[in-house]
């Protein structure tokens, strides 16, 4: 059950409907060993808000057509659109994605769209991004766009991992964490943890979760996002603390929608 009060979302719910294009495909590269960053762009459509999604659609030969939903990972500066997609071994969509589509190639996309799980440069609140996992991918283009604004307020993110060589971005967030005075980035991992990591491999709980992230009083923007369960019980876990359900904006995968 959602936390009372906390706005959130999924890929498959709200969304508003929009004309679909033909999308050039102009980049691919690995971003894991089961995932794939691929570059897209449209004759005529010119960026996005950070955290909003696109729908990609399959038809196959026979007719059959595969509608999934990715978030973007581009800042939306530019005429790029950016998604980040991750192999599910059953998927429909994803291991195509991944292993097959080719620089060159063109897919049917919708959007950009969404307008409330969005960062714009305009705040100047503080802000704190959880991720699980591949929900750092709408995360990241609100990182991303807050690097290139002048936007001063800090960002901190907490990324929870099963193991180190899970993690997206690995090393421009490395980069970021190292050199950028506007980000804070916390780690967590499930499984497997780096060598000489200061705290044994475990799940996320409500303890580690207040040590890592911006305290009540900054009044933070939260934006969490990832699978449902951690979704849920993050969110609940910050309400209890008292930060405020108004201020938590969420974005849920894996509890609704079809097999990607």
């Amino acid at each position: 059950m959602a936390t009372p009060g906390v706005k959130s979302g999924t890929h498959e719910a709200g969304r508003v409907s929009t004309l679909w294009h033909v999308a050039d495909v102009v980049s691919g590269h690995p971003e894991t060993e089961t995932s794939r960053t691929i570059g897209l762009r449209v004759n005529g459509l010119t960026g996005n808000l950070p955290g909003q999604h696109i729908d990609v659609r399959l038809t196959a030969d026979d007719g059959y057509t595969a509608v999934r939903s990715y978030s973007l990972a581009s800042a939306g500066m530019d005429e790029m659109l950016q998604i980040t997609v991750d192999e599910l071994a059953n998927g429909e969509v994803s291991p195509y994605l991944v292993r097959d589509l080719a620089v060159g190639d063109k897919l049917e996309i919708r959007g950009p769209v969404g307008g409330w799980f969005v960062w714009r440069p305009t705040n100047m609140n503080p802000v704190q991004l959880i991720a699980g996992g591949s929900g750092i991918v709408p995360l990241m283009s609100m990182i991303r766009a807050h690097e290139a604004s002048e936007n001063p307020s800090p960002f901190r993110l907490l990324y929870s991992l099963k193991s180190p060589e899970d993690g997206f971005y690995r090393q421009e967030l490395v980069s970021l964490s190292e050199e950028s005075p506007k980000l804070t980035v916390d780690y967590v991992y499930t499984r497997k943890a780096p060598p000489g990591w200061p705290a044994a491999p475990g799940r996320l709980t409500a303890e580690t979760l207040l040590a890592n992230i911006l305290p009540v009083d900054p009044a933070p923007d939260v934006f969490i996002c990832g699978q449902t369960l951690f979704v849920e019980t993050v969110a609940e876990w910050l309400v209890g603390a008292g930060y405020p359900a108004a201020s938590i904006r969420t974005e849920r995968f894996g509890g609704t929608g079809g097999t990607r």
